[in-house]
């Protein structure tokens, strides 16, 4: 046996070199095989990611075709000086609610506006004049004045606006203001001036100033009075049968709702005549008196303490309170009319203006 199977070794040595060569094929195959599927798995891959960058290739190109357009691109350009110097976009803020509160007649809010731009700008003169001219509109000459001189100090004077305010101060007529002036945004600058009515051509009377006195009363619950200065422009005619003056007083109910009030209302002339040939200001006192006993009211009598007020008569309204537990007073809007146009608006507190809009003529009241 032994001598059998050595013997078959040693005689057939073609076996191993055929196996060799078998596995060789293999081997190339396999080879071959793994080039091949390495190949195609490479080729799909590639082909993968050429087709996820044509996916999200396309949003890139329409944002990129939008930017140069002139409707994106404008929007950013008067945002961008902004972004270094972010004092002057709060004062360009403020000065325009100013003038849209000073629009709408609440004179008092506006001068509030007008303050804090001047806080971060003290010498901008285009907020200057906005708060001069608001002045203006409630007659307030003196304070106006005061204004119109600090910027004839800080403006250069070959400036527009040195020339506006000299102007201004010797001749006492209100101009708008100047394209140049200041360094606030065009859109504010170009605004026309406007009365509270909104005539452009400004009013032709107003109230100057209003003080408030309260007397301590023990058989009353408030007893307070406006005394009311009523300027003229200077230099106008004024025809006292055409002057209507509305005061009304407001009360809180049950601390919620807002009323016209129903508590007693005097009026009474201060000056003599009143009918503003030998004075330019003329003062008209309105009492509020609310009792403490409570008494019968109507509407009749409500309406009758809001009344037209007319030179040269004593008014007195008169209304007592039928829940004068329920009732507290709250505030007062004076509304000036000269021949049925609205010349001046004042409000304290000012939100009564939001409930209570003036109208702008007397066929509307």
């Amino acid at each position: 046996m032994r001598t059998l199977l050595s013997r078959a070794i040693q005689v057939d040595p073609s076996f191993h070199i055929g196996l060799s060569l078998i596995v060789i094929l293999a081997v190339a195959e396999i080879f071959a095989a793994t080039l091949y599927y390495v190949g195609r798995a490479r080729a799909a891959r590639v082909s993968t990611q050429s087709v996820a960058a044509a996916v999200a290739r396309p949003p890139a190109t329409s944002v990129s075709a939008r930017s140069p357009a002139p409707v994106a691109v404008q929007p950013a350009v008067p945002q961008a000086p902004a972004i270094p110097n972010p004092s002057e976009s709060l004062v360009d803020q403020l000065v325009r609610e100013g003038m849209e509160l000073r629009d709408r007649g609440d004179t008092t809010t506006a001068l509030k506006r007008f303050d804090e731009a001047l806080d971060s700008e003290p010498d901008n003169t285009a907020v200057l004049m906005e708060k001069a001219k608001t002045y203006d509109s409630m007659q307030l000459y003196d304070r106006s004045n005061e204004l119109w001189l600090k910027i004839k100090e800080v403006s250069p004077p070959d400036s527009t606006t040195y020339e506006l305010a000299d102007r201004r101060l010797k001749v006492g007529i209100s101009s708008p203001p100047p394209a140049e002036a200041g360094n606030t945004s065009a859109a504010v600058d170009a605004a026309p001036p406007k009365d509270v009515g909104g005539s452009p051509e400004g009013p032709i009377m107003g109230i100057s100033e209003v003080k408030t006195t309260e007397t301590p009363d023990a058989d009353a619950e408030k007893n307070l009075a406006l005394q009311i200065g009523i300027k003229k422009q200077p230099g106008a005619t004024i025809d006292h049968d055409k002057v209507k003056i509305f005061v009304k007083f407001y009360d809180t109910v049950g601390d919620k709702d807002i009323k016209l009030t129903d508590a007693d209302v005097n009026y009474e002339w201060l000056t003599p005549k009143h009918d503003w040939t030998e004075t330019n200001t003329e003062v008209l006192s309105v009492r509020y008196l609310r009792a403490k006993t409570a008494g019968a009211s109507s509407e009749p009598l409500l309406s009758e303490a809001a009344a037209s007020v007319r030179p040269g008569q004593k008014g007195r309204g008169k209304a007592s309170a039928a829940n004068s537990g329920q009732r507290k007073y709250l505030g007062y809007i004076i509304q000036i009319y000269y021949n049925d146009d609205l010349q001046a608006v004042q409000a304290e507190p000012s939100r009564l203006l939001q409930h209570f809009p003036p109208s702008k003529n007397t066929s509307t009241q």
